[in-house]
């Protein structure tokens, strides 16, 4: 079953990845962008995944949601390893 707070948080993702999308110029500019960008991708799938497991197949996209959400904090923790603690070094 799906539930209104998974389909909030997906439409606030697709206004987010409208607006990544509409300011790639913009985010080319920060340091590492591209791991940036793709945590969040990882996390956007992953909110598409949870939605979808209220409708079919719920635990193997709960396992794909899951592995996604960790590769996404992954990826933004590495961001920030490399824009807040290697700058210090």
């Amino acid at each position: 079953m799906v539930q209104g707070k998974e389909i909030v948080l997906l439409i606030l993702g697709i206004g987010v990845l409208f607006f990544i999308i509409g300011n790639r110029s913009r985010l080319r500019k920060l340091p590492s962008a591209k791991i940036l960008i793709t945590g969040f991708i990882l996390f956007f799938v992953g909110w598409v995944f949870t939605v979808l497991e209220g409708i079919f197949w719920e635990k193997l996209l709960n396992l794909i949601e899951h592995i996604l959400y960790l590769g996404g904090a992954i990826l933004i923790a590495k961001w920030c390893w490399k824009i807040f603690v290697k700058k210090e070094s």
